[in-house]
């Protein structure tokens, strides 16, 4: 019987056991990362802090775990990619230990902006790239779509959990769940995780034969790889475009919907948990968006499936205040749907790209840019969300703009011309 268990064991490839630890690995950063839209209001009932304020600081660590994005790439190349997990989920759990004891509003901007912001930078930007292309030779697609619905998931899935330990003991309650859950997975990784097939004297999932040029861990200097890879993709037109409208993918998903959207949900009345348990709902059919997205990017024209992803999120923003309006639970649970099958659809078939245009090797650093400027446009509606709330008492022209930004990203991407892979290597 034991025999059997073990010959069927050695049949499952060990690519999959990396990418569901990356998994869920990403799930906890997501659930660090997300909760900031679910502390707003308990911040400013305990501490009196301005939302304005408050926005700020998770503004910047939206920034900046997109802009550690290149250099937390060029990183993994030269630590390799399990210490690098290692030192990020380390670092998350230090700044959830120190907001336990925070008190003053520079110390939440230190912690969720620099902090936090700099340890979720692996998770949350180039790890589903980087086991996608050293694990994985077929499936390459599937695999950044189950990796990349973990983003998002990871970070709604919980949010009604967090609510609920919120409303009835305190936020601290909701952090130490969190940091229990990051240190399961901290012992996860350090026992389980690997670096390379290649460590263990195997293949990657769907190759025969061991390729020319292997991809090897690099000594250079990691400041300097990003930068220099950098310097290449500006001279490509694609690169542009492709970072123009992940701007407005950040701006209209983490920044906008996960900062915001429990706090214009509440200010219609609806209670948070109900809000919070929408976010959820997005999250979980996210998961079944996101990896028929990658699915759909191994076989279809990653352009089109970009166009009319940002397309149909525009118009579901757009839809978002006539539903909260009429105050019908069905109309939000229809957005729900709707957004979340769509959430971040989106980074499968423009990782996808990225890999066509600048080739295996540099992609994954040359991705960390423009997941770089995915995060600066999450920034810009995290802070610009809660400045128009102050301005207008209202949400609403937040989320009708960003609707409009979504039909420009939409333009932006038919412009890239179909590519041969590896144009640029």
């Amino acid at each position: 019987m034991k025999e059997n268990v073990g010959v069927g064991l050695k049949r499952i490839h060990y690519s999959w056991f990396v990418l569901i630890i990356a998994f869920f690995s990403i799930i906890v950063a997501g659930i660090v990362r997300s909760s900031s839209g679910v502390f707003i209001v308990p911040f400013e009932n305990e501490f009196g802090w301005d939302r304005t304020v408050i926005s700020l600081a998770f503004a910047i660590g939206l920034f900046l775990y997109g802009l550690s994005g290149p250099f937390m790439a060029a990183l993994i190349e030269v630590v390799g990619l399990k210490k690098m997990m290692i030192y990020a989920m380390t670092t998350l759990m230090v700044g959830l230990v120190l907001t336990i004891f925070m008190d003053q509003a520079w110390q939440l901007i230190l912690i969720w902006g620099v902090v936090i912001g700099l340890g979720s930078g692996v998770f949350l930007t180039v790890l589903s790239t980087y086991v996608a292309n050293r694990w994985f030779e077929k499936r390459r697609g599937l695999a950044v779509g189950i990796l990349t619905a973990a983003t998002a998931t990871g970070q709604l899935i919980l949010l009604p959990v967090l609510a609920i330990l919120v409303e009835n003991y305190s936020w601290r309650w909701a952090i130490g769940m969190i940091l229990i859950l990051s240190f399961i997975m901290l012992i996860v990784i350090i026992l389980f995780m690997k670096n390379t097939p290649k460590e263990i004297g195997i293949l990657p999932y769907g190759l025969v034969e061991e390729p020319k040029e292997s991809l090897t861990v690099q000594k250079k200097n990691p400041i300097t790889m990003a930068f220099g890879s950098l310097r290449e993709a500006v001279r490509v037109k694609e690169f542009w475009l492709l970072a123009a409208s992940f701007f407005i993918c950040g701006l209209s998903t983490s920044g906008l919907i996960g900062t915001h959207f429990i706090s214009y949900c509440i200010s219609y009345g609806i209670p948070v948990v109900a809000a919070a348990s929408m976010l959820s709902f997005m999250g979980v059919f996210d998961l079944v968006g996101t990896t028929i997205s990658g699915w759909l990017s191994d076989r279809y024209d990653n352009r089109w499936l970009l166009f009319w992803y940002y397309l149909l999120r525009g118009a579901s923003l757009v839809f978002l205040p006539f539903a909260l309006q009429e105050g019908s639970i069905t109309f939000l649970v229809i957005f729900s749907v709707f957004y979340g099958l769509d959430w971040i659809a989106t980074v499968p078939p423009t990782i996808s790209i990225s890999r066509q245009i600048f080739g295996v090797k540099k992609s994954g650093i040359i991705y960390g840019w423009i997941f770089a400027s995915h995060q600066a446009g999450a920034a810009v509606a995290a802070y610009g969300g809660g400045f128009m709330y102050n301005i207008f008492d209202s949400y609403t022209w937040a989320f009708f703009l960003a609707g409009v930004f979504c039909v420009l990203a939409s333009l932006f991407v038919i412009l890239i011309k179909k590519q041969k892979t590896g144009l640029l290597i």
